[in-house]
């Protein structure tokens, strides 16, 4: 084990909240390190990296860049596609903190023989019993806590979270009587990182470049025999999974026809808007059948469950989580909560009791637990009903 120190590593994007956290810990009395992690450059802007070496030249700190583009494309990028295609709700922002952004920031720090490791997320951490805690933000309209559940004792004994005790406003005021005006006007960033507004756009492109890559690869294998084998199986693969994104039917809940729809991945479990189609009742997308390429449509009762069962879970406690009926799910970060109690079933599963109905449970999606405050875990929504 490291031994503890008072040098930190801190993730700094460029935007208000990191910037913030790096001069709010230099006033703690750390030795602050900024590193930017180079994970997506939407229209190929690399702003951000100016943004970010100019304000760790300001605050005297020493600041660095990490490429991990290439990992980001492969563990992020890659999954939420194949999500989508098939016919799941995909959570990247989950991922990339917990595998990725995290663990990330843990290794350099380990290389550099640095001990904690930082951010600008709005949230906050506690040890109780020896055992670390990552709790609520005292800004509940930018909490983030929701994005943190995979992360492990490892990380969080060594997490620093110096926006957690103050509000997106307060360190707007904070940025700006610090001299730092373009900081403190910095627009919050909205969306996923690569595709900020509709992800389908950013799919609908994707799968338009990947459509002509694989036909140029399959051109090739044509003109040289000799490189068929494994790499024909998997583009085969590939092309097939992108041939079934076209039209498709919109069914009711006994399969009669509707309407047509423009391809299955650009539907998601509880969406009411943007369907296309004008009847006379509202009606959601209850189900998602990407093999006959169809979409459910329902009422909105139609899509109440009242039982979800989790995959690739992670507890922080699970004296405090299994088996208590005081405990809160979330499906989303913002404001929703719902009372249930969890268990783990046979299969190792966490099986996730809800104590009322919960509309537009979609698999895939994420669902985090709390109790008095504390984040207790989390994991990725299997099925419901």
């Amino acid at each position: 084990m490291m031994e503890e120190n008072k040098r930190v590593l801190l993730g700094m994007s460029g935007g208000t909240d990191s910037s913030v956290a790096a001069m709010r810990l230099l006033e703690a009395g750390y030795e602050v390190i900024g590193v930017t992690f180079r994970f997506y450059e939407l229209n190929g802007s690399t702003e951000y990296l100016e943004d970010a070496r100019n304000l760790a030249e300001r605050l005297g700190i020493r600041h660095i860049t990490y490429d991990a583009r290439e990992i980001f494309s492969k563990q992020i990028i890659e999954y939420f596609v194949q999500e989508y295609l098939a016919g799941r709700t995909p959570v990247p922002c989950i991922l990339c903190n917990n595998y990725l952004k995290w663990p990330l920031l843990a290794k350099i720090a380990d290389e550099m023989g640095v001990f904690y490791i930082a951010t600008g997320h709005y949230a906050q951490n506690i040890q109780l019993n020896n055992t670390f805690y990552i709790t609520y933000a005292a800004d509940s309209d930018k909490d983030q806590t929701f994005f943190l559940w995979g992360l492990k004792q490892d990380i969080l004994c060594r997490m620093l979270l110096p926006m957690g005790d103050i509000t997106k406003v307060e360190a707007r005021v904070w940025a700006a009587e610090h001299g730092f005006r373009k900081v403190a006007t910095k627009k919050d960033s909205i969306g996923v990182c690569f595709c900020p507004m509709d992800y389908r756009t950013f799919l609908k492109n994707w799968l338009a470049q990947n459509n002509e890559a694989l036909a140029e690869e399959e051109q090739m294998m044509g003109e040289n025999q000799a490189l068929v084998g494994d790499w024909q199986v998997l583009v085969g693969s590939n092309q097939a999974g992108l041939n079934k994104v076209k039209r498709g039917r919109f069914v009711d809940e006994k399969g009669d026809f509707i309407a047509w729809h423009e391809g299955y991945p650009f539907y998601t479990i509880g969406q009411r808007r943007g369907l296309g189609i004008h009847l006379n009742r509202p009606v959601f997308v209850k189900e998602i059948n990407p093999e006959k390429n169809e979409v459910v449509l329902a009422s909105l009762s139609a899509l109440e469950k009242t039982e979800m069962w989790l995959k690739d879970w992670n507890l922080v406690n699970q004296e405090r989580t299994l088996g208590h009926s005081d405990i809160i799910v979330k499906i989303r970060y913002r404001k929703q909560e719902n009372h249930a109690t969890i268990t783990i079933t046979p299969d190792h599963l966490l099986h996730v009791q809800l104590h009322e109905p919960l509309t537009a449970i979609a698999p895939g999606q994420a669902a985090a637990f709390y109790k008095d405050g504390l984040l207790l875990g989390g994991g990725i929504i299997v099925n419901a009903r």
